[in-house]
């Protein structure tokens, strides 16, 4: 398995240091670790002309549905145009009738949704630049296997979460916090929205997923998701009986708090400032 990485002056590969031989010293074994950069095509081709992969998958993104609306550019040079500079190095290595490619869709392209529930010919109407970034990325996929007859499918897949997600997504940031405050080291977690709606799945079941479109005898855009949304509100309070906390809610919109029902003490606020300018 080979992967890419990109520089950064800190070490960001805190998720997968298990996969080396040796986590210490960062030695490689069955995994091996490229430099490069999806805003970089001339090292994609250098990478992919090396490599000779039968399969890619991409996963790289700046994948904040919040942070898209700072980084609205970066955004779309990085998950829109990126998908497509990995597209062209295929073709440019000559291996678009060996390579398996993968992207990486996401439930976010339905955005307001058109019908209940969504599956694969739903209308797209995506609510942030990530969304927009990531329908152009749909379509060229769509492009390179009708025009150039390329195994190439995208898995429009809703939220997949584990303990490897980000700590500034709101499950991880959720469980941390709830963590913290069990053992005394915070007081209270601050969210936004705490009536969005998601579906969230387990990644390891997604990722089986993944792997299963690229092992399909024809390739096709497939819709991966659990069916059963949940809120915000219902994540907290599940996270905190987790650790034997019973959450009681007050009050609405940004006054709304969750106390805990033993001690009275507020253990959930709402912050503004997590809310998105267009809610999905």
């Amino acid at each position: 398995v080979h992967g890419v990485l990109r520089r950064s002056s800190s070490f960001n590969t805190g998720r997968i240091e298990h996969l080396y031989k040796n986590r210490r010293t960062h030695l490689e074994g069955n995994m091996k670790l490229h430099y490069g950069d999806l805003t970089d095509s001339t090292c994609l081709v250098k990478i992919i002309n090396e490599v000779k992969p039968t399969e890619i998958y991409n996963l790289g993104a700046q994948s904040h549905v919040k942070i898209s609306f700072d980084l609205a550019e970066y955004t779309a040079n990085v998950d829109g145009v990126g998908t497509l500079r990995l597209l062209d190095a295929i073709k440019t290595c000559g291996l678009t009738n060996s390579v398996r490619f993968y992207q990486a869709s996401t439930s976010e392209l339905y955005g307001k949704v058109q019908e209940i529930p969504q599956k694969e010919t739903t209308p797209f109407y995506p609510r942030s630049p990530y969304g927009a970034a990531k329908l152009y990325a749909y379509w060229i996929v769509v492009n390179f296997r009708e025009a150039y007859n390329m195994f190439a499918v995208n898995g429009i897949l809703f939220n997949h979460e584990s303990p490897r997600r980000g700590a500034n997504f709101v499950t991880r940031k959720i469980t941390r916090s709830v963590a913290k405050i069990h053992l005394g080291l915070q007081d209270c977690i601050y969210l936004g929205n705490l009536g969005a709606m998601r579906d969230w799945g387990h990644a390891k079941d997604y990722v089986e997923a993944m792997w299963m479109m690229l092992q399909h005898k024809v390739p096709e855009d497939f819709v991966i998701a659990t069916g059963k949304v949940h809120s915000v509100r219902d994540f907290v309070e599940k996270a905190f009986q987790h650790v034997g906390t019973t959450i009681v809610w007050e009050g609405e919109n940004e006054q709304e708090v969750g106390r805990n029902k033993e001690t009275g003490a507020i253990l959930v606020r709402v912050d503004p400032k997590f809310f998105r300018p267009t809610e999905v």
